[in-house]
């Protein structure tokens, strides 16, 4: 395919060197006579193990060159990949004037020239609406011209392993909202074994930013766990070394999917605990002390919502902590039901995991202290709590809880989806998803 690669800094010269590795012709694309000179001469504009020997591939089999012309770039293309800076605002906001400004660009090279088919790829760490953008800003340029798209190719490479990482990613993700611009842009990796998903745009503008902060969670985490150990006379690396060998739990997808807040006998008791420890030892763990925190927003999230909505008639289905336990001890859910009681709600349960004579011990203690009229509230038919209550609130969805959904259409009643229905399951009524 005919490329041109728009910024030769980090992420343009490891993606032009590697596509000309992979026998396509490429064209690099910079305002700066510098970088250009250098890559022309076989010399990497960045650092980066590997590629000088790539361009010097590419440059004796004619496979890659680099000019400040853009017009020239895009007649001599039919694919640009925007690998353009995204750097911060001083608010903290992503600056998008460079990925505007080559749009922009592109734009008027294409409407200056004869009209051909053409793929703009965003490859620059972008948020969702920036394709959207960059499709506007085209569009003022060269009009209603059909066969200009817009898709959206973020980059997984680690400085030091870029081309490493380029030849063995861990995925090839695509956005685009038209079938044949994905096809195009996944088929640049064509000898590249690795998974390929093509996706809406926004949801593969969003990846990357997810990535990163839980990249920058883990190094953070890492960190705070170190100092702690270290105060209490552990060796840090030793406690990681553990952690990092539960690959069922720990390192795994456990945990990693957005639902409701946490709860149950261990997760808050333990959190507070070494939280409290730290302080102890004067030292600082803003990431541990903030997990708390954020778990009470999200379930102040959901009761904000309810109040908002003042439908009076309010079903639970699952009050415990967790599907597949009658564990009530420090539920978030035992906290919504008794805030909204507190608010005039008229609240009804039902938990298949759960009956009041069964409880005992410390979770029956936590139920005589919390909601001391739990039996009152719990209705043991989940369709006769399904016909009678305005919203529903669901934690623990279960074949009964199915199959009344699907037996009554009810236009008027809300569900309120904490644990990720079937899409099918909701028929007419109003949806509300607690995090997606």
């Amino acid at each position: 395919m005919n490329i041109a690669v728009f910024g030769l800094g980090y992420v343009g010269t490891v993606t032009a060197a590697c596509l000309s590795g992979l026998g396509h012709r490429v064209t690099g694309v910079d305002p700066l006579q510098p970088k250009v000179d250098a890559l022309n001469d076989g010399r990497s504009p960045v650092l980066e193990p590997g590629v000088e020997e790539l361009l010097a591939a590419g440059l004796a089999a004619g496979r890659i060159h680099a000019t400040t012309d853009v017009a020239a770039a895009v007649a001599a293309s039919e694919l640009a990949l925007i690998c353009v800076g995204t750097p911060s605002r001083t608010n903290g906001d992503i600056d998008l004037r460079h990925i505007e400004a080559v749009s922009t660009q592109i734009g008027q090279a294409l409407a200056a020239a004869e009209p051909k088919p053409y793929t703009v790829v965003i490859r620059s760490t972008v948020l969702p609406g920036t394709a959207a953008r960059a499709v506007e800003l085209l569009a003022a340029e060269v009009g209603e011209r059909s066969g200009v798209t817009v898709a959206v190719n973020p980059e997984f490479l680690r400085e030091g392993q870029g081309v490493d990482d380029f030849r063995n990613p861990p995925l090839i993700l695509v956005g685009a909202d038209n079938e044949s611009a994905g096809q195009q842009v996944i088929s640049l990796y064509d000898g590249i074994d690795a998974e390929r998903r093509v996706v809406a745009t926004p949801l593969a503008e969003l990846v990357k930013y997810a990535n990163n902060s839980w990249h920058a969670a883990k190094v953070t985490f890492a960190n705070e766990i170190g100092v702690v150990a270290q105060a209490l006379g552990v060796d840090g690396r030793d406690v990681m070394d553990i952690v990092c060998s539960d690959t069922k739990l720990n390192i795994s997808p456990a945990y990693l999917r957005p639902g409701f807040a946490f709860g149950g006998s261990c997760l808050p008791k333990d959190v507070r605990a070494i939280t409290f420890a730290a302080k102890s030892h004067d030292v600082a763990t803003p990431l541990l002390s903030s997990l708390l925190p954020s778990n009470s927003i999200h379930t102040q999230r959901v009761i904000d919502q309810l109040i908002e909505w003042d439908r009076r008639r309010i079903g639970f289905v699952g009050l415990a902590f967790k599907p597949g336990t009658d564990d009530l001890r420090e539920s978030p859910l035992v906290e919504v039901v008794e805030r909204m009681i507190g608010k005039g709600f008229d609240c009804v349960i039902h938990d298949q995991d759960l009956s009041t004579s069964d409880l005992i011990g410390s979770n029956r203690a936590y139920i005589e202290r919390e909601i001391p009229h739990l039996s009152q509230l719990l209705q043991g038919n989940v369709a006769e709590l399904v016909a009678d209550c305005d919203v529903l609130v669901v934690s623990k969805p279960s074949p009964e809880l199915l199959a009344a959904l699907a037996a009554r259409s009810n236009t008027e009643q809300i569900v309120v989806d904490l644990a990720g229905l079937p899409a099918d399951a909701i028929g007419d009524r109003s949806y509300w998803g607690v995090a997606w």
